[in-house]
């Protein structure tokens, strides 16, 4: 008889990630998605209607300060994403020919 479990019996391996790592996973998920919605936040205006009638007068008016309005919230998401965001833990996220290994044949020369 073989010492081995059935595969239905056996553990699964559980996936697990630090929650400071998962946590600057999703911020940095955040940042790269917040100009796609603000593409679409900007493109809003165009869905409103345009009768020229005396109910819409202040149409341009509001249009103006909505854009404004999306472009500073973009600005402060923005400052906020970049301040929250922990750049120290780059090296796992960097392609391996760019981390620092201390073996630089470079640094001898000279």
């Amino acid at each position: 008889m073989t010492d081995r479990l059935p595969v239905a019996l056996s553990p699964k391996p559980q996936t697990f990630l630090a929650r400071a790592s998962y946590r600057q996973r999703r911020l940095r998920d955040a940042a790269r998605v917040l100009p796609i919605v603000g593409a679409f936040l900007v493109l809003v205006p165009l869905l409103w209607p345009r009768d020229g009638g005396p109910d819409n007068a202040n149409g341009t008016a509001e249009a103006t300060l909505y854009l404004f309005g999306v472009w500073f919230g973009l600005i402060v998401l923005s400052y906020i994403l970049a301040r929250v965001i922990d750049l120290s833990d780059d090296a796992d996220t960097r392609p391996a020919a760019e981390q620092d290994t201390g073996n630089d044949p470079r640094a001898g020369a000279g």
